[in-house]
């Protein structure tokens, strides 16, 4: 399939209002500028995350409590598990699940407490990214886009 293909398949399971535009624009702003990777690629991170996020429990859980402190929410690997504990019956999605921990990479940092900067995002300046890493993470979120509960 080509990036563009995959951004359909993102954009026809995506959340109609949440999200679906905002892929769309993607789509835009790729086709006219296509090294604008580098700053396309932490919206498909967050957006990997919610995807996964909406097949498990803590789908709707908001970041804080009603007194401002943060609820525990998982992120990166923790999130990889919880999805993979709690959809453990379809292997499909199991499988794509475990291709997804290579997206992310934990790193030793004890100041860290929610794990955001254990995930590959987080960890490796944009520099760095590649044309091809974000268009594999695109063609990734393709194939996991069926198993989205928006």
């Amino acid at each position: 399939m080509s990036i563009f293909n995959d951004l359909n398949e993102i954009i026809d399971n995506a959340h109609m209002w949440n999200w679906a535009p905002d892929w769309g624009l993607v789509q835009d702003v790729y086709k006219q500028f296509p090294n604008s990777y580098s700053i396309l690629t932490p919206f498909a991170y967050t957006y990997l995350e919610e995807m996964i996020r909406t097949t498990t429990s803590e789908y709707g859980i908001p970041p804080f409590d009603r007194d401002g402190k943060p609820n525990k929410i998982n992120v990166g690997m923790g999130l990889i598990a919880l999805a993979i504990k709690e959809n453990s019956g379809d292997k499909e999605y199991v499988k794509l699940l475990n291709d997804t921990k290579k997206y992310f990479k934990y790193i030793d940092n004890t100041n860290d407490e929610n794990g955001r900067n254990r995930v590959l995002h987080g960890h490796i300046h944009p520099r760095f990214w590649g044309k091809e890493d974000f268009e594999k993470l695109i063609s990734h979120l393709a194939k996991l886009s069926q198993f989205a509960r928006f």
